[in-house]
């Protein structure tokens, strides 16, 4: 079953994003080293930082995604932890 994450970051800017994304060899064009198992991302500004939203096969491939690769390059940028994490095994994923 899909698994969805939202991750909420404060004080997190699209220079940051941007940064993190390098440091894990994702361009802005969407080619890169994408971790196995996403299914889809998206990223934006918030009034008061940023959001990231993925969809995955699984939560088993976000968490070795974090532990693996995405904790460090957070960690690498200074970055906060996130302030708010939403979760859920997703009942309907569709690609339109």
């Amino acid at each position: 079953m899909p698994y969805g994450i939202v991750l909420v970051f404060e004080g997190v800017g699209a220079d940051q994003y941007w940064a993190v994304n390098d440091r894990l060899g994702i361009a802005a064009d969407g080619t890169g080293d994408w971790p196995p198992g996403i299914r889809s991302h998206c990223g934006g500004p918030t009034a008061t930082g940023w959001i990231v939203t993925e969809v995955w096969d699984s939560k088993a491939d976000q968490e070795a995604f974090m532990a693996s690769r995405l904790g460090a390059a957070l960690g690498a940028e200074g970055l906060p932890a996130p302030s708010q994490i939403i979760e859920s095994e997703l009942v309907n994923y569709q690609t339109i």
